[in-house]
């Protein structure tokens, strides 16, 4: 094989290196450029108008092989300037010919063009791929930020729907529908009480158990409340506590202002955390608890003393038969009872205090059947009533069985999964604290206002993930164009390169057909 068969390969990286050691250029040759560059800058300010043209100059930087192509492009705009000695009278001309030949110097524009090679292939071109590549990453972490927000929106929107569907009110105006469902707490406790009235077997056998195992009976029973029920069902407290139904009731009105009740979305609210609503348990509301009031203490100037006209009161007429242990006045007709007022006007199942103790007291029956289950289902000789003692206990004791207390149990679980139902309790809540009305109202429209904050964080995602789709689209061409110029300016430099030893093959390795 001849010596002008055998290609040169060189390092695209190593080009710059390899053409100083064989002295095609010369170590300074940056020095003398920046002249040229200058002389360029102020030559392309006045530039004929031509296609040719503006395609040389966009996509990279000018050099040396595209100064040849203007001095082509020149001859033909530039032709009428031409002389009889074939000297061009064009400034335009001569500072482009001037330019070409302060480049061939010393082989300038070699050196040159083989930094613009490496530059492009070790910084613009992977400069433009690793931008692409993070707005690209950026797109697809918006659209997953997008999906989150869609998710969350559907959350709030899903829970606020699943909470007004628990209470029972549409949502448009959250205050005003709350107060209307507490009305329907009268026919809920009067459900209470009327299932209550089947458990009389169940405390007619507690009570007989703990009579026979402590030998004693207690003075109104082991569940009082529950009994007193049973018997007479859910009146008011004020007849629980003088054993007489007052001869009027007087009822406290709902203190709720329903002034700001209407949907709002600020997402300025206040943020009570992540306060489940499942039994909608709010920060310091327990629904398990009971609100508590305090005691409550009759000031100078609280008591309405009605219309008295003070001439008409003569001495002699004044009623003095007080009742010093109730403190209810005995009317003069003869009618036993007062006014019912205050918590005293509220019936069993509706004052905090006494329906907690109805309460306890269905949790202590519960406790006992469930105890009772346990004793039958286990070992007989472990038992707390054993066969023989069994002889000296009551029939309702003697007669009990595993399917009777089964269904005992059955009963009063069934009572006290009425009464500690979330809505119950819910509307319970609502009716004897505002607090818990505003706290409630506020947990609702937090979640109204994270719905529409999501929206909004969703729309401005959609623009950014717009934008960034848009530079995207905008810095491909760019990338493509760079790859051709560079492209280009290698095949140039293979071919000088070539020219110089004797044409042959010249193959710059590492270089643009790698990106």
């Amino acid at each position: 094989m001849e010596e002008q068969d055998i290609p040169i390969d060189i390092n695209s990286g190593k080009l710059l290196e390899w053409l100083t050691n064989r002295r095609h250029c010369n170590k300074d040759w940056q020095t003398n450029i920046l002249t040229i560059r200058e002389k360029i800058n102020t030559a392309i300010q006045d530039m004929p108008v031509h296609e040719e043209i503006a395609k040389l100059l966009s996509g990279t930087h000018i050099n040396f092989f595209h100064c040849k192509k203007i001095v082509e492009i020149l001859k033909e705009t530039e032709a009428d300037t031409k002389n009889l000695f074939g000297r061009y009278g064009s400034q335009r001309m001569k500072d482009w010919q001037e330019i070409v030949k302060l480049y061939e110097k010393d082989n300038l524009y070699l050196a040159e063009a083989s930094q613009m090679l490496i530059r492009n292939i070790n910084f613009e071109v992977p400069g433009f791929k690793k931008q692409i590549q993070k707005l690209e990453q950026m797109q697809n972490e918006l659209e997953k930020k997008e999906v989150d927000y869609k998710k969350s929106e559907n959350l709030a929107h899903s829970e606020f729907n699943m909470i007004c569907k628990q209470l029972g009110i549409s949502g448009n105006q959250i205050k005003k529908e709350l107060v209307e469902r507490v009305k329907e707490l009268p026919d809920i406790y009067q459900s209470v009480a009327k299932k209550t009235k089947s458990i009389g077997n169940v405390v007619e056998f507690y009570n007989a158990f703990v009579e026979y195992t402590l030998g004693r009976s207690h003075n109104g029973g082991c569940v009082p409340i529950v009994n007193y029920v049973i018997e007479k069902g859910n009146t008011t407290t004020y007849e629980w506590t003088y054993g007489e139904a007052p001869l009027s009731i007087v009822e406290s009105p709902l203190d709720i202002s329903l002034d700001d009740d209407e949907r709002q979305f600020d997402d300025t609210q206040i943020d009570f955390g992540d306060n489940s609503v499942e039994g909608v348990n709010i920060s310091g509301l327990d629904l398990n608890d009971t609100i508590d009031f305090g005691d409550v203490s009759l000031e100078e100037g609280e008591i309405d003393w009605g219309d008295v006209n003070i001439d008409q009161i003569v001495e002699g007429e004044i009623d003095y038969n007080i009742s010093l242990e109730s403190g209810i006045v005995v009317e003069a007709d003869g009618n036993d009872g007062g006014v019912a007022t205050g918590k005293e006007a509220l019936t069993i199942l509706d004052n905090p205090s006494t329906r907690n103790d109805f309460i306890d007291q269905l949790f202590e029956l519960e406790a006992f059947l469930k105890l009772r289950l346990y004793e039958f289902k286990g070992d007989n000789s472990k038992n707390l009533l054993s066969m023989s003692q069994m002889q000296e206990a009551s029939s309702i004791l003697q007669l009990a069985t595993l399917d009777s207390t089964q269904n005992m149990l059955d009963n009063v679980q069934i009572i006290l999964s009425e009464i500690l139902d979330s809505r119950v309790q819910h509307l319970h809540n609502i009716k004897h604290s505002p607090r818990y009305v505003d706290a409630l109202t506020a947990t609702l429209k937090q979640k109204l206002a994270l719905v529409e904050k999501m929206k909004s964080l969703q729309t401005v995602t959609r623009e950014k993930r717009d934008v960034t789709r848009k530079q995207v689209l905008e810095i491909q061409p760019v990338l493509k164009l760079v790859i051709q110029r560079t492209r280009e300016l290698q095949n140039e430099i293979e071919k000088d390169i070539s020219k110089k030893y004797k044409n042959r093959i010249v193959h710059l390795t590492g270089g643009v057909n790698t990106l």
